[in-house]
Parts: structure tokens; C-alpha cells; sequence
């Protein structure tokens, strides 16, 4: 039987609570299988890397937005729409002075960390959400835009704010194949 067509389907969204607890279950079980730190930091951002890739496609159907003609307008975007969009906050920019091509976003309140007051005993060098910064970099990548993204600062290790830098390192070309004659 099929379904009416003009009856819209429902998109189901997963619950925040059980998505933060779900990802904190995640890198609890990392910590068990890797011993080492950068290990576990370096699956979660190539982990958020793949979602990245495949979020962009989303974003651009859902937000509607225009293309970005500049670093600190892509910047303002990721923060003001993609952030409010996937995870319900809206971080703070500011620019670096030195630099056109380095950006900082300041995170109140980090909604992976809800449930999560500090870091597991011995895991001090853990970064405890660098899927963020994997989600950032692959979509960034998939705009055309290599970019460095990294934890500056986290509350989690005891620093007032929680700080993502993201510092573009160049356009990159567009992949178009020329007819061969």
C-alpha cells in the first residue's frame, strides 16, 4: 500500500540527550581500545571528518545559504547557521589580528559535554570532542577550503572557555575534467 503523496513525511530526529550520552558511550570505548591519547583524538576527528563530508550536503539543502565570499563570512555561517542548525548553540567569533585566514570560535555551552565534568583519570591529553573539529574540516573540504581546526582551549581541561581555531590554509581547485580531443 502506498502512502498518501500529499502527506509530508516526518523527519525523525534522534533525541539530544540520548545522541550526547550515545557519543560519550563512544569515547569511553575508544579509551579502552587505545591506549594512547592522540590515538583516540585522531579517530574521533577522522570519524567527524566522514560526517563532515556527508553533513555538507544537508546543510546547503536546509540553510539555503549563498556562497560565501569570503573566510570570515564562511566563519560567520558555520557558526550562526550550521552550529544552530545541528547542535543548538551559536558560538562567538573573533578573527585573529595577525592574520586573514585564522578564526577562533568561543563555545558557552558545549552540549557534547552535558553529562561529562571532567576527563577520565590519565586521559589529561583526550580531546574529548575533536569529532567537532573533524565535522568542520571535512565540510570545509568539501566547500573547496583546506583548513587546520583544532582545539585552542576546553573546560574539560580546565580553561575558562571551551575555543575551536580554525585556520585556512588555502582554496582548493575545482576537480573539472577537460574533454580530451
Amino acid at each position: 500500500m502506498s502512502r498518501p503523496t500529499n502527506r509530508r513525511q516526518d523527519n525523525h530526529k534522534i533525541s539530544r540527550e540520548l545522541f550526547v550520552l550515545t557519543y560519550g558511550a563512544l569515547v569511553a570505548q575508544l579509551c579502552k581500545d587505545y591506549e594512547k591519547d592522540e590515538d583516540v583524538n585522531k579517530y574521533l576527528d577522522r570519524m567527524g571528518y566522514d560526517i563532515g563530508i556527508r553533513l555538507v550536503e544537508d546543510f546547503l539543502a536546509r540553510s539555503a545559504v549563498r556562497k560565501c565570499r569570503s573566510y570570515s563570512e564562511t566563519v560567520d555561517v558555520i557558526a550562526q547557521v550550521a552550529f544552530k542548525m545541528y547542535l543548538g548553540i551559536t558560538p562567538s567569533v573573533s578573527c585573529s589580528n595577525t592574520t586573514e585566514n585564522q578564526f577562533f570560535l568561543m563555545l558557552d555551552k558545549n552540549p557534547l559535554v552535558d553529562f561529562v565534568e571532567e576527563l577520565p583519570a590519565g586521559r589529561c591529553s583526550l580531546c574529548y570532542c575533536n569529532l567537532l573539529c573533524g565535522v568542520i574540516r571535512g565540510a570545509l573540504e568539501m566547500v573547496h577550503l583546506a583548513a587546520e581546526v583544532t582545539f585552542v582551549q576546553d573546560r574539560l581541561k580546565g580553561d575558562d572557555v571551551t575555543e575551536i581555531g580554525i585556520t585556512f590554509l588555502k582554496k582548493l581547485e575545482d576537480k573539472k575534467h577537460k574533454r580530451q580531443k
